[in-house]
C-alpha cells in the first residue's frame, strides 16, 4: 500500500492528466467548430462535411490518449482503490471554476471505466451524478464575449438594432442587401408584438455564437416583451453571386424543434460554455430534453451521458416492463421498447435470412455512416451503448424468449455486480426515439376509410403520409444517400408530422449506385416470365420496380404518382447522382419553401 502523502502526491497527478485529456480535447473541439465559420464564408461545403465528420471521432480520440498517457506513466490499471477514490476528490477540486466542467465528468467517466473493472462503475469511481452545478457560470475575462447579445431596440430605432443584431456576426462576406433583409426579419417578428404594447423589459437576446450546418448559418435568439417570449431563428445563406442573404425567419417553439430535430446532423458552434448554450436553448424548448441539446451541438458524449441519468431516473419512477416492440419485426435487427419511455432498444440479431448478405461489423459501419452524415431531417440520430444492465423483473418472459432466440450472443443473464439482484446485461444496442411506423399510420387511415369512405381527416392523413414519405427519400437523394430498403415499415413519422427513415442495414452512398432501366424483354418467353431474366450486379437499382412493392393500394398510388411519379425513373437518380459526383451540395432547408422570403438562386 502507498504511504498517504504519496497517495495524494500520485492521485492528484493522475487527476491532472485526465484533466488536460479533457481540455485537450475541448480546445481541439472548440477550433474546428470556429473554423465552420470560415469554411462557410469560403463556401467550402465538402469542407465542411469532411468537418462534421471528423469532429464526431475527436472525443474517442481523445479518451484513448489519455488512458495510454494514464497507463504508461501511472500504472494506472495496477493502482489500487484507495488512489482512485482520491483521484477523483482531486479531479473535482480541479473542476471549480471550470467552464465545461459537465462535460469534464463525462470525459473522467470515459476514461476510468475504460481502466476499471465494471464492478465498480457504478460506485464512487465514477460521476454517477453530476458533482459541480453548471448553473451561472460565466467568463469574467474583460475580452471575451457573452453566451447571448441583448438588443433594447424602441419604436423609432428598431430596423437599426434589427441590422446591429445581423452585422454583429461580422461575417467577412457582403450581404445582398443588408438594409432589405433587416427589414423583412423586422417585418416578420412585428406580427409576434406590433399587435401589443411595447413594455420596458422589451428586448432581443440572440446567442453570440452562430450555428453552422449544411450550407447555412443560423443567427439563434428570442423576442422578450412583457411575459412573452417568443423563440426565433433567422438562417442565413448565399445566393449564386457569393453574396449573403437573409432566407427566412422562423418562430415559435415548433419551428426551432424542427430546426434541432434529433433526425438531422450537428451544429457546429463556437461555445465557450456549453452549459449556458443549452440552458437558453431550453429556455425556447422546454420540452426538449437536455440530453437532444447537447447532441444537437455535436457533444454527443454529455448527451449520451444526461439521457443516461434520464433513463435511470425514468427506472426508478416506473413499473412496466420491456417488451417486444408492436409493428412488423425486422429481419436483422430486433427492437424492444418500454411503453411508458418514448425510446426504442434495437439489437442486431446473430443470424439474417438468406436474402440478407450481411454482417453484424457491415451493419455498425453503416449507422456509424448516418452518424457521420448530414442526416437532413430524414434520418434518425442513435446513440449505441455497450455492456448495457437492466434489472430481468423489468423483462417479459417473451422478450427474453426473443433475444435467446435470435440474439443469445448478445445477452448475459446474471448477478454480475454481487449484489443479489438478477441483471440483464446486453452487449451492444442502439436506442433511438420512437415514432408511428409509417405503415401502421398509414393503416390507421385505412382503417377510418373502411368504416366512412369520405372521411376528411383520414383522407387528409394518408396523402401527407404519402406527400412526406416522397420528400424524405428526395432529400436522402440530395443528402446522398440510398435507403436501399424503401418499404414503408422502415419508416416512421414523428410528432411534428415529417417522415423519417430508420433503418440503415442496406444504405448506400447514392454515388456508389448504378440506376438502371429494366431493358426490354427479348422475346415473348422474357416478357412472360416470373423470374429476372436480365443480368443484375451489386450496387444495381431499378427504381421502375420499386411501384408493384409500394403502390398496391390505389388510393396511395394515385397521391404517389401525383406528387413523387419521378422516384420511378431512373433518370431522376440518375442526374442526382452526376450532380454530387460533380461536387453540387444539395440545400435541403428545416422549413418549408413558402417561408423563404424571397426566390433567392442559392448557391
Amino acid at each position: 500500500m502507498f504511504p498517504q502523502r504519496l497517495d495524494s502526491t500520485l492521485a492528484y497527478a493522475i487527476a491532472k492528466a485526465m484533466m488536460d485529456g479533457f481540455n485537450r480535447h475541448y480546445r481541439l473541439f472548440r477550433t474546428e467548430s470556429a473554423r465552420a465559420k470560415h469554411r462557410f464564408e469560403t463556401r467550402d461545403w465538402r469542407g465542411q462535411q469532411r468537418a462534421q465528420r471528423e469532429r464526431i471521432e475527436f472525443y474517442d480520440l481523445r479518451v484513448k490518449e489519455c488512458v495510454m498517457r494514464l497507463m504508461k506513466e501511472f500504472g494506472a490499471d495496477e493502482q489500487p482503490m484507495e488512489v482512485w477514490e482520491q483521484v477523483k476528490l482531486h479531479y473535482i477540486g480541479l473542476l471549480v471554476n471550470h467552464h465545461q466542467p459537465e462535460l469534464a465528468e463525462t470525459f473522467f467517466n470515459s476514461v476510468t471505466t475504460k481502466i476499471l473493472q465494471r464492478a465498480y462503475f457504478q460506485n464512487d469511481f465514477i460521476f454517477v451524478r453530476p458533482a459541480v452545478s453548471t448553473e451561472y457560470i460565466e467568463n469574467e475575462e474583460p475580452s471575451a464575449r457573452p453566451t447571448y447579445r441583448c438588443y433594447y431596440p424602441t419604436a423609432e430605432t428598431m430596423q437599426a438594432e434589427a441590422l446591429l443584431m445581423l452585422q454583429d456576426f461580422d461575417l467577412r462576406v457582403p450581404f445582398e442587401d443588408l438594409g432589405r433583409d433587416a427589414e423583412l426579419v423586422l417585418n416578420a417578428m412585428k406580427r409576434h408584438f406590433d399587435h401589443v404594447k411595447l413594455r420596458a423589459n422589451f428586448q432581443f437576446q440572440v446567442l453570440s455564437g452562430l450555428f453552422f450546418r449544411n450550407k447555412g448559418a443560423y443567427v439563434v435568439g428570442k423576442i422578450i416583451n412583457g411575459f412573452q417570449e417568443v423563440p426565433f431563428a433567422l438562417p442565413i445563406l448565399h445566393n449564386t453571386d457569393g453574396k449573403l442573404v437573409v432566407d427566412a425567419a422562423l418562430f415559435g417553439e415548433d419551428d426551432l424543434l424542427i430546426l434541432f430535430s434529433f433526425a438531422r446532423a450537428y451544429f457546429m458552434v463556437d461555445m465557450e460554455i456549453p452549459s449556458a448554450y443549452v440552458q437558453f436553448l431550453r429556455s425556447m424548448m422546454p420540452r426538449k430534453p437536455r440530453a437532444e441539446f447537447y447532441n444537437a451541438l455535436g457533444l454527443a458524449k454529455q448527451g449520451k451521458t444526461l439521457f443516461y441519468r434520464d433513463f435511470l431516473f425514468h427506472m426508478r419512477h416506473s413499473t412496466d416492463k420491456f417488451r417486444i416492440a408492436p409493428g412488423i419485426k425486422g429481419m436483422v435487427m430486433l427492437v424492444f421498447d418500454l411503453p411508458s419511455f418514448p425510446f426504442v432498444f434495437k439489437v442486431i440479431k446473430d443470424f439474417y435470412p438468406p436474402q440478407k448478405e450481411t454482417t453484424r461489423e457491415q451493419i455498425r459501419g453503416k449507422y456509424l455512416l448516418v452518424k457521420q452524415h448530414d442526416r437532413v431531417g430524414r434520418m434518425a440520430d442513435t446513440l449505441e451503448f455497450s455492456e448495457v444492465g437492466f434489472p430481468r423483473d423489468r423483462f417479459t418472459d417473451e422478450l427474453i424468449a426473443e433475444i435467446q432466440k435470435y440474439a443469445p450472443s448478445q445477452l448475459e443473464i446474471s448477478d454480475r455486480d454481487g449484489d443479489g439482484t438478477t441483471e440483464v446485461v446486453l452487449k451492444h444496442c442502439y436506442i433511438e426515439r420512437r415514432m408511428i411506423p409509417l405503415n401502421i399510420y398509414l393503416q390507421e387511415a385505412f382503417d377510418a376509410l373502411q368504416t366512412h369512405a369520405k372521411d376528411p381527416a383520414a383522407t387528409a392523413q394518408l396523402e401527407r403520409a404519402v406527400v412526406e414519405y416522397g420528400n424524405a427519400i428526395k432529400d436522402l437523394v440530395a443528402a446522398n444517400i440510398f435507403p436501399g430498403d424503401m418499404l414503408w415499415k422502415n419508416f416512421g413519422i414523428t410528432r411534428h408530422g415529417k417522415v423519417v427513415f430508420y433503418d440503415y442495414d442496406e444504405i448506400e452512398y447514392i454515388t456508389d449506385c448504378h440506376f438502371r432501366r429494366v431493358p426490354q424483354p427479348r422475346n415473348e418467353e422474357d416478357e412472360m416470365s416470373g423470374e429476372v431474366w436480365y443480368t443484375v450486379h451489386k450496387h444495381d437499382v431499378f427504381p421502375e420496380t420499386f411501384g408493384p412493392f409500394l403502390l398496391g393500394n390505389p388510393v396511395v398510388r394515385e397521391v404517389f404518382m401525383k406528387h413523387h411519379a419521378d422516384l420511378l425513373d431512373a433518370a431522376f437518380w440518375q442526374s442526382h447522382k452526376e450532380r454530387i459526383a460533380a461536387g453540387h451540395v444539395f440545400d435541403v432547408f428545416p422549413y418549408e419553401s413558402e417561408r423563404r422570403f424571397l426566390s433567392h438562386a442559392l448557391a
